[in-house]
C-alpha cells in the first residue's frame, strides 16, 4: 500500500479493554501509570498470553523497586521478581485486569534514590513474523526509530502520546516475560489512531483515537 499524508498513521493512545473500569482505575493510579492509559469496559474472552506487554523504562534500580513495589501493593502478581541480569536491572508483573508490565533500566548499580519518573513507556506486540509486520506499519506511515532485523522493531513515538510502538516474536516475548506462549480470543488492547480503523497482520486493533 502507498503511504500518502491522508493515510499516514501515529499511535495517539493505549486504551486496555478490562472487565471493571474503576477497579483498573484504583489499580493503575496506585501504580503510577495511570496518566498514560485509558480504560473501557469489554466483556471479551481471552484466555492464556494476550501477546502483548506495557513496558516502564527508568533510570536506575531503586526507581524499578519503587513502581514494582507499588504494583504489588495494588493487587499485581509476580511474573518475575526484580533482579540483577546482564541487561541490567528489571521485574515483571500482572496488574488484576490481565495486562503484563515489564519494569526495567539498564543500570545495575543502586547508586541512586528513587525518583518516581518514567523516561520511557513502550508498548510491545508479540508478532509471527517482525518483519512482515514491520512493512505493514512503515506502508501506514509509521518511522522505525530502532530495528534488530527479524528480532525486534522500534517505531518512533507519536505526537500525542509518550507511549512507543515496538515489535518482538511473540514466542521469544513469552519467553521473556516467563508466561507460556499460548493464548485465544481477544488481545483486550486497542490502539489509537491518528487516522482509521484497521487490523494490523496479527489482530491488533486500531481505532480512530478520541479527542
Amino acid at each position: 500500500m502507498e503511504t500518502t499524508a491522508s493515510t499516514t498513521t501515529s499511535l495517539a493512545s493505549v486504551t486496555l479493554e478490562v472487565a471493571d473500569v474503576e477497579a483498573a482505575r484504583h489499580f493503575y493510579t496506585a501504580f503510577g501509570v495511570g496518566a498514560h492509559v485509558h480504560l473501557r469496559p469489554s466483556e471479551a474472552h481471552t484466555t492464556g498470553f494476550r501477546g502483548f506487554t506495557l513496558g516502564l523504562t527508568v533510570s536506575n534500580p531503586a526507581t524499578v523497586d519503587g513502581f514494582f513495589n507499588a504494583a504489588v501493593d495494588a493487587g499485581a502478581t509476580v511474573l518475575k521478581p526484580a533482579t540483577k541480569s546482564l541487561w541490567g536491572y528489571g521485574g515483571v508483573v500482572r496488574a488484576p485486569d490481565g495486562t503484563i508490565w515489564k519494569i526495567a533500566t539498564s543500570e545495575k548499580k543502586n547508586t541512586a534514590p528513587d525518583t518516581g519518573r518514567i523516561d520511557e513507556i513502550v508498548l510491545l506486540l508479540g508478532v509471527e513474523a517482525v518483519k512482515t509486520t514491520r512493512q505493514f506499519y512503515t506502508d501506514r506511515g509509521l518511522t522505525v526509530a530502532k530495528s534488530f532485523g527479524s528480532k525486534y522493531v522500534e517505531f518512533a513515538a507519536g505526537p500525542t502520546t509518550p507511549v512507543k510502538l515496538a515489535l518482538y516474536k511473540r514466542r521469544a516475548l513469552a519467553k521473556d516475560l516467563g508466561v507460556p506462549v499460548d493464548g485465544t480470543g481477544s488481545h483486550r488492547v486497542v490502539l489509537g489512531s491518528t487516522t482509521d480503523s484497521f487490523t494490523d497482520p496479527d489482530g491488533f486493533l486500531w481505532e480512530p483515537a478520541a479527542a
